[in-house]
């Protein structure tokens, strides 16, 4: 699909609409087979720390993963939403470290690691609503990953980015901005898709 004439807005509200009519056993189903795809990557595989992120609404589900990821004895960090929308970081100590939060978020309830704290993970699972054929990911707009990967920049970490998404998401092109920095891979139920980078 391309979608070179859409806005962003127009955009995100046409998957978002496709999200809505996904039934809680097609969600339930993705999110086993996303978690077994994700488990399989190399980059997920050997890193020590993942920051990762609790799925909310239709979003392809987290919660299977980060568990399969805590038994493996990685450590995971999952955001805390600041007042202007940067994030925050705390280790997730399992589902009941999770209290309801702003905006309908689940937030760990562990210690703060400050902002920085993702700076030093090995690999980065990266909510979004699409991707496109060069890595471009399509946010949700509320510019709080694009300060994650700015952070990420501006520290020189290169961890692995990865996007989970369900399959019809992965598009051919998306609205971009100049600042905008592609993913390593995105993971849907239908497997792994990686991008190289120029």
């Amino acid at each position: 699909m391309r979608e070179d004439n859409v806005s962003k807005r127009e955009l995100r509200e046409r998957l978002l609409q496709v999200r809505r009519g996904l039934t809680p056993g097609d969600r339930a189903e993705a999110e086993r087979v996303i978690a077994q795809h994700a488990l399989d990557l190399p980059e997920l595989s050997r890193a020590r720390t993942v920051a990762a992120y609790v799925s909310m609404g239709g979003e392809p589900g987290t919660r299977a993963l980060l568990d399969l990821l805590r038994e493996r004895g990685q450590r995971v960090l999952l955001p805390v939403l600041l007042p202007d929308n940067d994030l925050d970081w705390a280790p997730y100590e399992g589902p009941g470290g999770l209290v309801r939060a702003a905006r309908g978020l689940y937030e760990p309830t562990g210690p703060r690691l400050g902002p920085d704290a993702v700076t030093r993970a090995d690999a980065v699972l990266l909510p979004g609503l699409a991707v496109d054929g060069r890595g471009l990911r399509l946010g949700r707009g509320g510019g709080s990953y694009d300060r994650v990967l700015a952070r990420l920049d501006a520290a020189g970490a290169t961890p692995a980015l990865v996007v989970l998404l369900y399959a019809h998401e992965v598009l051919d092109r998306v609205p971009d901005e100049p600042h905008d920095r592609p993913v390593d891979a995105v993971v849907t139920p239908e497997g792994v898709r990686r991008f190289g980078k120029g």
